[in-house]
Formats: structure tokens, sequence, C-alpha cells
């Protein structure tokens, strides 16, 4: 019989689950990034409405992931989060501002600006932040024994800002591919013009970010360079590349839906890219998602709820997904 692995089972299933929330709350996470970039009323409207009935179900993965984390690698988790208390305070208050926002714009016309800056502000610093705290788990975070060894601002690094400016730029991506795909007309023609720019930002953050990787620990040059890890390695940057001239087509030929799926396809190379570097490290360089996991029973006990959830939670988003499909017109709206 062959023996079941249920801490690799698990670090996929939480890897699962944090990028289908990049997926899932990146585009929205972008609209508001771009929404000082769109000043007319009648597009923010469209704008917010274009996400207004599934940006809530979104977050629904970040639980999972966070939660997942505590349960099945308890160790990693009493490491990480002091380590990222900080980026993770201001993630979490930038959603707060984010959703008070978003509701609360729509009940009011005299402040309906601040709102908008609340909007557009929280979308901002959550973003920052989750990049930042991706890249100060990359960096390496110090660790004697059980515990976290370092201090309250070891997070702050030029390679963190680095990540989190990044993230800025993808998310932002994303919104506007998606506004290609879901709005028309002048609103349309200026998220095509934005995906042009972003898109070539994008390009340059993940080159100087996976330039600036194989710096950070020596592990990380050996898993991309050493022979014959390079072999297995060679084809993300080489899909990347492909997945670029493909964008570039879509972009020039005007399409709606191919931009912003061929977005999510960059996202998913380099999240494929992320997890090569740190695998088999839950915490780079210091724990193991062996030395990290739960006890075996706990974690197959939650295995078993997980089996259930998962595939309803993808099953009532696609079909959200599904009933509010295609484009949103200005006569139409989130009350």
């Amino acid at each position: 019989m062959i023996p079941i692995d249920l801490p690799t089972i698990w670090a996929f299933i939480i890897a699962f689950a944090v990028f289908v929330y990049v997926v899932m709350d990146g585009f929205d996470l972008g609209l508001g990034i771009l929404f000082p970039l769109f000043p007319k009323k009648e597009d923010r409207d469209v704008i917010m409405n274009s996400v207004a009935p599934v940006w809530d179900g979104n977050e629904t993965w970040l639980v999972l992931g966070g939660g997942g984390l505590m349960a099945a690698f308890p160790l990693a988790y009493a490491v990480l989060m002091p380590a990222l208390y900080t980026p993770m305070i201001v993630m979490l208050l930038g959603l707060v501002f984010r959703g008070v926002a978003f509701e609360f714009r729509w009940r009011t016309t005299r402040e309906r600006n601040r709102w908008d800056i609340a909007f557009a502000g929280g979308s901002l610093l959550a973003t920052l932040a989750q990049g930042i705290a991706l890249g100060a788990i990359l960096q390496g975070i110090q660790v004697s024994g059980r515990h976290y060894a370092g201090g309250w601002w070891d997070w702050l690094t030029p390679f963190s800002i680095l990540t989190g400016v990044a993230l800025v730029i993808g998310y932002a991506l994303l919104g506007a591919t998606w506004l290609v795909m879901k709005t028309e007309g002048e609103l349309r023609d200026r998220a095509y013009q934005l995906s042009w720019l972003l898109l070539v930002a994008m390009l340059c953050a993940i080159g100087i970010v996976s330039i600036a990787t194989p710096f950070l620990h020596v592990q990380y040059t050996h898993r991309w360079f050493a022979w014959p890890n390079i072999i297995l390695t060679a084809p993300v940057p080489v899909a990347v590349a492909a997945v670029t001239v493909m964008l570039l087509r879509s972009l020039a030929n005007k399409y709606d839906y191919q931009p912003f799926f061929l977005t999510l396809a960059l996202f998913a190379l380099s999240y494929a890219g992320l997890g090569i570097s740190m695998y088999p490290y839950i915490v780079p360089q210091s724990i193991t998602i062996w030395q990290a996991a739960s006890p075996e029973n706990s974690q197959l006990f939650m295995l078993v709820g997980v089996a259930i959830l998962i595939p309803l939670i993808l099953g009532y988003t696609a079909w959200a997904y599904w009933v509010f499909r295609g484009k949103v017109k200005a006569e139409s709206g989130y009350h």
C-alpha cells in the first residue's frame, strides 16, 4: 500500500487556496488601484458594478488559506505571524476600508469622494502589504528553535518593497484586463491603453524579481541553475515568454476575453516559479512542510471536510460568475 504524504497534500491545498485568492481577489483589488485613473462618476459606478456580485465571496479563499495554515502547519503559522504582524495588520485594515467603502459609497452623494478615496487607498494598502509579506517570506525569516527570532522591522527590506510594488502592478494589470472583458465604449478603450502600459511594467517587475531572487540564498540559485534542475525549471521562463507573446497579440487585436485569462496565466507561471523556489520549505531555509505539520490524525480529519467544502465553494463561485457574465452597462448596477 502506497503511504499518503498528508503534509504534501495539505501544502498543495493551501497553495491552491492562496492562488485562487490571488486570481479572484486580485482583479478587484486592481480595480481599486486603478480607481483614481477614472475620475468620471459614471465610469467609477460601472467599474464597481462589474465586481459587485462577486467581490465579497472572493475573500473566502484568503480565510481558507490562513485557517488551513494554522490548522495543518501550526508551527509555520506560529513563526510567520509574529514576523509579519505589521504587513498583515495593514492588509486587514486595507480590506476593511475597501469593504466598508464599497457598501457606503452607494448610500451617499455628498461624501462619495471620501469613500472613493477609501476604496482606492484600501485596495492599494492591502495589495502592497500582501506583496511585502511575500517578499519577507522569500528572503528568509530568522528562526531559533521553534520560535521567530527576528525583529519587528525585519520584513521591511528593498526586496520586500520590490515584491510589494510588483504585486501592485500585477493586480492593476488584472484589473485593467477585467475592464476590457466586462465593459464597453470609452471605458474599455481606456482599459486597453492601461493594459499595454501595465503589461510592460509587469514584465519588468517579473524580470527584476526573478533576477534578484537567486541572490537571496544559495538554495534558490541551485534550484534554478544547477544541473540537472535547470532541465525542469527552464520551461517556466519559456512559458512566460510564450504567454507574453500571446497576450501582446490579444491586446493588439483588441480581444475581449483573452487578455484577462492570459494575464492569469502569467500569474500562474509566476506562482509556479515561487513554488519551485520554496519547496519543500514552508518557512524558507528554516522549516519544511513535514517539520511544521500538525499530527496525522488532525490533517486526515480536516482533509475530509476540505474534500467536501472546496468543490462546493468552487461550484457556487462558478455559478455566480456564470449568472453575471457578459458586459456591464451604465444603466444596470448595484443598489
